[in-house]
């Protein structure tokens, strides 16, 4: 955006836009500009939408998926099997496994990924969390992070911290290509790598 030909608030929607995932700073114009251009009710309803998923959303007590609730419905259904975990980094990739509708245990959402790089430390992610609810109900851990150099980093420290409280720790079969994100994959490669899954 030409910051000389533009008004400043149009600029600072367009910033805060590009800040978002995804969203390239000529996107990130795109989108201001179309804001600019509906309705005050529209714009009203958009920004109150933002306001209350970030004030009424926190995480499942139990998983840690999101929910508005203080346990989300996977977590409270009696009809899933509690004593299989899927582990997976967000919360978005439930939904992926979800659409398969092949997979009858619970997940954890460890929301990230292991990246000293970019400073993520395993203190950050949500493990203290999912080592407490092994506790001799669970028989299997299903590692479902991404097949990236930083998905198999975190699979393979967590399957460490497992081992010794007798839990079995699998790993999602590789019908996922490498560099792959689970959330694009669809429903027949992710049925295939959950049920080709190895122990690690």
């Amino acid at each position: 955006m030409d910051k000389r030909n533009s008004a400043l608030p149009l600029i600072l929607l367009s910033e805060q836009f590009a800040r978002l995932p995804g969203i390239g700073l000529k996107s990130a114009e795109r989108l201001a500009y179309h804001v600019m251009n509906m309705p005050e009710s529209e714009v009203k309803a958009f920004a109150d939408a933002l306001l209350n998923a970030k004030r009424t959303v926190h995480c499942c007590d139990i998983c840690q998926n999101f929910t508005e609730d203080e346990l989300c419905p996977i977590c409270s259904d009696p009809r899933r099997d509690k004593a299989t975990i899927c582990v997976v980094e967000t919360p978005k990739d439930i939904a992926a496994f979800e659409r398969t509708k092949e997979y009858g245990g619970v997940y954890h959402v460890l929301h990230g990924l292991i990246s000293p790089i970019d400073g993520v430390t395993p203190d950050k992610l949500r493990i203290k969390e999912l080592l407490k609810r092994i506790d001799g109900s669970v028989g299997e851990v299903i590692m479902a992070t991404n097949p990236t150099v930083e998905g198999e980093a975190t699979a393979m420290y967590i399957s460490k911290l497992l081992k010794p409280l007798d839990v079995k720790v699998t790993r999602l079969a590789f019908g996922l290509p490498i560099g792959g994100m689970l959330e694009y994959a669809d429903e027949i490669t992710l049925y295939k790598a959950l049920a080709n899954r190895n122990e690690i």
